[in-house]
């Protein structure tokens, strides 16, 4: 058995000169030819039931992980889109031997890792406990029970993930650019929602299993310490048994991408920035002839970290974002280009204006014969790095399998990385790069982006999930008689009413929100009319502390205390007002209604609110509840509430969600408490 080299690094910049006597330290080295390398050997078999098993052996530690996985085409789910990867979630969750339990204590106990998916399963452990693992492993395979409370829970479980999709830029410019890719009526283009998830059924979990995990259309492979005659006797013993059956086989039509950029515009009311993603289908399938060329095309276009093109140009060069890169995906039904970045509003076009000079550049100009060696440095470096693990050769083993590749592919592809020229680049930008032919996608303020995104094409607006608006002449007509006053009116209303408002004399309010995986909380204290404490916490280390009362301001905080004062204290002033909308006039507010704007499919008055220290805010007050459900501010960007619960006769919102350059952060409330008579002494 052939083991990974572990000097590959060593051989792939091999400098020599025959005739030089000494080093010229004023010359770059002149790399030598790149060497066929020895990944390390796999051995394979298939079983009578036609499961193709492959062995790699692998002594380094005493452990061994088994992978199964399905071949099988894009399955199209319609309604139901969701059903397919919920079933193979599903399948741990019990079977005619063991209940969920059982399996998870077993698998526990010999600390070992084990998880399902519609694409098959993978599990790992020492080696001594194998045995037990296969044991679990092949029980799961083929007796899963699929139990209705179990579907029930999943089925709550993603509702619940799917409804912070809806708020986040990133999953809706996703969601999006998959219908607009593929279409709706391909499996790609389907979308997992709330409608469908809730139409799941029981039998068609159940059929998805008894349909599509067959053995004759699966791969088995053992990666570890084992020997191959030990693996193949487990192989049988364990999965031998596996019927085999008919597999039904999927074909769909190529999509194409548009004739002429279209621009498709998401709003997204109160967005600090924009998400833009430039993109369009491809047809590459892995392991083709341009697989490699055009895999290095594109990390000097926008996929190689701080030398490409885009990186250069709108990070280091403009300034604009935190990252600008693009992504050419293999796929054998159909792959995809995308460039992608986050920036401000206002520069939103322009940046568009750059991506676009940069995918022309890369078309019509030869790359840099330094930036290109550099690219092959770094993919070499990268390749050689990914050999240190034993489950590189167990993917390449996969690969060369499902994509019938040749067997030397690997073995050969630094060579295949070396022998790439100027001209190879050049050739695959302008067969995959299509600066004139893409989807500009972008999800932002359709009212600030609207008119400028035009120059690059026809703009359509379109919904969270790829649905497009038919912009009506009447939407944003307001009501004959309706002012921001009577808004407002309606509000207090929908709250509870006046009375029950103004009688509020104090509120204690608690909440939590999760940042990088850490959980923040926030105690924040109301005093009428005017005084306000507010102490954030991350576990139970005191991170922030403000006062504000009429006769000053003061921040605490890791980094020590100081008062605030002059503008920064007018411009909290009118925040510590418990509740200024019952008499806005009173306070030096102005008010004016400005329109109707739809928020989560729902329309909502539009009232720009200027404070009494000359900011510009804009609330949204929904049209059929009267409540206030989102207030953007140049501040604090954009936060949208809801989940509104009476607390002693007044709605207060549960949840509120605030936009941020990272993505959007969800505060939960979880404790509010009225006129409980705090004390002054607490605003010292």
């Amino acid at each position: 058995m052939k083991k990974i080299s572990l000097f590959i690094c060593a051989l792939v910049f091999a400098f020599a000169s025959a005739n030089a006597q000494t080093l010229d330290r004023s010359k770059a080295p002149t790399p030598g030819p790149a060497p066929k390398i020895n990944i390390g050997e796999y051995k394979s078999f298939e079983l009578k039931n036609g499961l193709k098993v492959f062995v790699i052996e692998n002594n380094t530690i005493p452990r061994v992980s088994i992978q199964l996985s399905l071949d099988i085409d894009p399955i199209k789910e319609g309604e139901t889109a969701g059903y397919v990867s919920m079933a193979g979630s599903l399948m741990k969750k019990g079977t005619k031997n063991r209940t969920k339990d059982q399996i998870n204590e077993t698998v526990d106990f010999i600390g070992a890792s084990f998880f399902t998916s519609s694409g098959g399963m993978f599990g790992s452990s020492l080696t001594k406990h194998q045995n037990t693992l296969l044991e679990v492993m092949s029980d799961v395979l083929m007796n899963p029970t699929f139990p209705a409370e179990e579907l029930e829970k999943a089925k709550k479980e993603t509702i619940s993930g799917l409804a912070s999709n809806k708020t986040d830029p990133d999953a809706i410019s996703g969601n999006v650019a998959n219908v607009l890719l593929y279409g709706k009526d391909h499996p790609y283009g389907e979308l997992v929602t709330e409608k469908t998830v809730e139409k799941i059924t029981l039998d068609q979990i159940k059929n998805y299993y008894n349909t599509y995990y067959k053995p004759n259309k699966a791969y088995l492979i053992i990666l570890g310490d084992i020997k191959y005659k030990d693996a193949k006797k487990l192989a049988k013993k364990y999965f031998g048994e596996w019927e085999k059956g008919d597999v039904p086989t999927h074909e769909y039509d190529m999509p194409v991408g548009p004739t002429k950029s279209e621009v498709a515009l998401v709003d997204k009311v109160g967005a600090i920035q924009s998400v833009i993603n430039i993109t369009y289908p491809i047809n590459l399938k892995p392991g083709s002839d341009d697989a490699i060329k055009a895999r290095m095309m594109n990390t000097i276009l926008g996929g190689g970290g701080f030398n490409a093109y885009l990186m250069q140009n709108i990070r280091e060069d403009k300034g604009w974002t935190y990252g600008a890169y693009s992504r050419l995906a293999s796929d054998e039904t159909v792959g995809y280009f995308a460039a992608s970045a986050k920036v401000r509003n206002n520069v939103t076009d322009s940046a568009v204006v750059e991506f676009l000079a940069e995918m022309d550049t890369i078309r019509n100009k030869k790359v840099d014969a330094e930036l290109l060696q550099l690219t092959k440095n770094k993919m070499t470096g990268s390749f050689a790095r990914s050999l240190e693990s034993p489950q590189t050769v167990a993917g390449f083993a996969l690969n060369i399998a499902r994509y019938n590749l040749p067997s030397d592919y690997y073995e050969t592809y630094l060579q295949k990385v070396a022998t790439i020229t100027q001209e190879d680049i050049q050739m695959m930008a302008k067969k995959y790069i299509r600066p004139e032919q893409a989807y500009i996608e972008v999800v932002g303020s359709t009212s600030e982006l609207k008119d400028k995104m035009a120059k690059f094409g026809k703009a359509t607006i379109y919904d969270i999930y790829g649905k497009e608006v038919k912009e009506d002449p009447n939407a944003n007509k307001i009501p004959a008689g309706l002012t921001a006053e009577k808004v407002i009116e309606n509000y207090l209303k929908a709250r509870g009413g006046r009375a029950k408002i103004a009688a509020l004399k104090d509120i204690y309010t608690e909440t939590s929100m999760n940042m990088g995986g850490q959980s923040m909380t926030t105690v924040l204290v109301q005093k009428a009319p005017d005084k306000m404490v507010m102490i954030q916490k991350m576990g139970e280390q005191e991170v922030n502390k403000q006062i504000f009362t009429p006769e000053g301001m003061s921040m605490k905080g890791m980094m020590g205390s100081k008062e605030i004062t002059g503008d920064d204290y007018l411009a909290m002033k009118h925040k510590s007002l418990m509740s200024p909308e019952l008499d806005y006039a009173k306070y030096g507010y102005k008010l004016e209604l400005v329109g109707t704007q739809m928020l989560d499919g729902k329309k909502a008055y539009k009232v720009e609110v200027v404070t009494p220290g000359g900011d510009k805010e804009i609330h949204l007050y929904d049209v059929e509840s009267g409540l206030l459900v989102q207030n953007t501010s140049a501040q604090q960007g954009a936060m949208t509430l809801g989940n509104y619960k009476n607390v002693d006769g007044v709605m207060f919102p549960y949840t509120m969600t605030v936009e941020s350059p990272g993505g959007p952060l969800t505060i939960e409330v979880q404790k509010i408490e009225v006129n409980k008579g705090i004390d002054d002494k607490m605003f010292e």
